[in-house]
This record gives C-alpha cells, sequence and structure tokens, in this order.
C-alpha cells in the first residue's frame, strides 16, 4: 500500500457532502449582527481540547460518516438547539475566572466548519470581546469554507488527520483525504499553530506505513506543535459508538496500550511531541 500525500484527490463530481471535495465559498466573517447557529451542547473540559480549562462549544451537523464516532450525537444539525452567539458568550462569559487561568474558549462539533458564519461569530468574539485564547476542533473536509479572517482569530487548530492514505480515509470517514491535507498545508502557509489528533483503530488505522505517512506529513508542515493519539471508543460506551457504515460494530476493536505506545513512538521519531 502506498501513501499517497502528495496528491490531494479531487472528488467526483456529485460525490461526497457538496461540493463533494469539501469546497465551498470561504466565510467565517465577523458579522456584527445577530447570528444564530445550531448548537450541540457547551461544557468545561480540562486539558482535552485545548491547552488549560476551557469553555466547549460542540455545533451540531458533521459531513463525515466514521465507521466510530466520539460524538455520535452531533453529527445531525437537527440535534442542535437553534442558539444566538449572543447566548454563548453570556454563558462564557460566567465561567471566565476559570478559563482565564491558562485556559480559553474552543469551538469543535460535530464539524465547526459546516457552519462557518457562525464559528467565525463566536471565534471573533471570544477572542476580542473576552480575551480569550481560541481554539477551532475540525476534520479539516471542510476547512476551504473558513476564510482567512476566521484563522485569524484562532489561536490553535486541533486537526483531525484520519489517515495517510486516500483508500484508508474513504474505509474510515466516507470520504476523500484530499481536502484535509490541503488545509493542513494552508495552516501551514498562515502559521496557525496545529496540534493533530490520529485516532487508532485496530484493523483500519493501526497499519505501520499508515501511521508513518501521517507522521511524516505532519513533521513536514513546521506548524505541528505536538500529537495526540487517540483510541476508538469501545463500542456501546457512553459517547463513543460505530456509525454503522462499513465496518460492523463488532469489528471495531478498542487498541491496546502497547499498540498507542508504539504509534506514539512513530510520530516521536519523527520529531514531533506527543505527550
Amino acid at each position: 500500500m502506498t501513501a499517497l500525500l502528495g496528491r490531494d484527490t479531487p472528488a467526483r463530481p456529485g460525490a461526497g457532502y457538496p461540493p463533494g471535495n469539501g469546497a465551498a465559498t470561504p466565510a467565517g466573517v465577523a458579522t456584527r449582527r445577530p447570528v444564530n447557529g445550531s448548537v450541540h451542547s457547551w461544557h468545561l473540559s480540562f486539558g482535552k481540547d485545548g491547552p488549560g480549562t476551557r469553555f466547549t462549544v460542540l455545533l451540531a451537523g458533521c459531513p463525515l460518516q466514521c465507521v466510530y464516532c466520539l460524538h455520535p450525537d452531533t453529527v445531525r444539525t437537527r440535534n442542535g438547539r437553534r442558539t444566538s452567539a449572543d447566548e454563548v458568550l453570556t454563558e462564557a462569559a460566567r465561567h471566565r475566572p476559570l478559563i482565564e487561568t491558562g485556559g480559553g474558549l474552543t469551538v469543535s462539533g460535530g464539524e465547526p466548519l459546516l457552519q462557518p458564519v457562525f464559528a467565525g461569530e463566536l471565534l471573533h468574539r471570544f477572542k476580542h470581546e473576552l480575551g480569550c485564547h481560541t481554539v477551532l476542533g475540525t476534520s479539516g473536509f471542510l476547512g476551504a469554507r473558513a476564510g482567512d479572517a476566521l484563522l485569524r482569530d484562532v489561536d490553535l487548530v486541533l486537526l483531525d488527520i484520519r489517515s495517510s492514505h486516500p483508500e484508508i480515509c474513504r474505509r474510515v470517514t466516507g470520504r476523500h483525504l484530499g481536502p484535509t491535507l490541503t488545509f493542513a498545508r494552508r495552516l501551514a502557509g498562515l502559521g496557525r499553530e496545529v496540534r493533530v489528533r490520529f485516532v487508532l483503530v485496530p484493523g483500519l488505522t493501526d497499519a505501520e506505513e499508515n501511521i508513518t505517512g501521517a507522521a511524516r506529513f505532519a513533521a513536514s508542515l513546521g506548524n505541528v506543535t505536538g500529537v495526540d493519539v487517540l483510541p476508538c471508543g469501545r463500542p456501546g460506551e457512553r459517547g463513543t459508538r460505530p456509525t454503522g457504515r462499513g465496518t460492523p460494530a463488532r469489528h471495531v476493536r478498542v487498541p491496546t496500550e502497547e499498540q498507542l505506545g508504539t504509534a506514539r513512538a512513530i510520530f516521536a521519531a519523527e520529531g514531533l511531541n506527543t505527550a
């Protein structure tokens, strides 16, 4: 199997989430007018969604069809609640004493770039009204929807790179790899800090060649400050389940600590921080 990280394989017309290759008109410029979006939930997290204590907003909706899913309730936009940016900011401000001590605010999902104007509004106001460190958690598949103005309001991108090989990516997500790689290179060009998230799924993403390809790509960017090698969740666990597409639930296995250690060692061998 040969990793094709040098190619951004275009989607067939009509394939994937419209448009099929993840491209769309860049958006996400703060509007300074009332903006609403579909919000699944928000919560405080500790070192999980970026550094320190964070107020994390999960937007509803995702174009991927992963055979596993860390937040299955966020996949459908209709599972969210119509919420204004003002309401989110008011709630975030209540937690300001906690998040100001080395933490900040994170916009994730779901896939936040499915709602780029709303995501951009939140990031802009988090940064400029609350003066907080901002994080965008994304698969990068819809990276073309993020305008440069949106990305200027992001201090750190948590970027999910599911695989280094297009065919494995299609098996895992049902979508093309190319848009994520294009977005990763764009972030490097803009000098945005990135922390890569790589989910280890035994029998799907755990081949040494696949991990090595992802590690070498991440190391080549020059803006990746760390890598999180994450275990896929056990089928049936709360908040984690296979989606039922492609791989039956009983075939999605949880990696062992030894397998996770091996994967981290591969990333570390390329000079990447896996702590």
